[in-house]
C-alpha cells in the first residue's frame, strides 16, 4: 500500500473547492489513516493560502476561519506530519541547484525524498498541483500524481 506525499498546492484541494478537488477528496477516503504524510511546513502555506484567498475577497472572514478550524483538527488525526530537518534543508538547497524550483517547493521536494530514501521507493507518491515541482519531482524519479488530471 503506498504512502501519498501531499505537497501544499494538493493539500488546499481537500479543502477549497477547485479543479482536482473530487480527486484529492476520493484519494483521502481511500488510503486510509496514517497513509497522508504532509512536511510540517505545510501548516504554514495552508495558513497562507487560505488568508490570501480571503484578502483578495474569494471567501469571507467566518469561512476561512471555519476552514482554518477544520485544518486544524486534521493535522493531528489524519496525517502524518515530517518534521523540517537539517537532512531536508540540505536536500533542498541541492534540489535548488539542479532545478528552478521556489525555496518552499524545494524543501517539500526534499521532503519527499527523504522519506522515500527510508522506504521502498516505488511505495512512496509525491502529491502536487504545481507543474514545475511536479516535473522536478518526476525528475527526480520519483513517482507523480496530479489531482487537476
Amino acid at each position: 500500500m503506498p504512502f501519498y506525499y501531499v505537497e501544499s498546492s494538493a493539500l488546499v484541494k481537500l479543502y477549497v473547492r477547485e479543479p482536482g478537488t473530487d480527486r484529492m477528496l476520493g484519494l483521502a477516503e481511500t488510503c486510509g489513516p496514517g497513509r497522508m504524510t504532509v512536511l510540517a511546513l505545510t501548516r504554514v502555506e495552508f495558513r497562507s493560502a487560505v488568508r490570501r484567498r480571503q484578502r483578495c475577497g474569494d471567501m469571507d472572514m467566518d469561512k476561512s476561519q471555519t476552514m482554518l478550524a477544520r485544518f486544524d483538527r486534521h493535522w493531528a488525526e489524519r496525517f502524518v506530519i515530517q518534521p523540517v530537518t537539517e537532512i531536508i534543508l540540505a536536500e533542498a538547497a541541492l534540489l535548488i541547484d539542479k532545478h528552478p524550483l521556489r525555496a518552499y517547493d524545494a524543501v517539500q521536494l526534499a521532503g519527499c525524498n527523504v522519506l522515500r530514501s527510508r522506504m521502498e521507493p516505488e511505495n512512496c507518491l509525491f502529491v502536487c498541483a504545481d507543474q514545475d515541482l511536479l516535473a522536478a519531482a518526476a525528475h527526480e524519479g520519483l513517482t507523480v500524481l496530479d489531482p487537476t488530471r
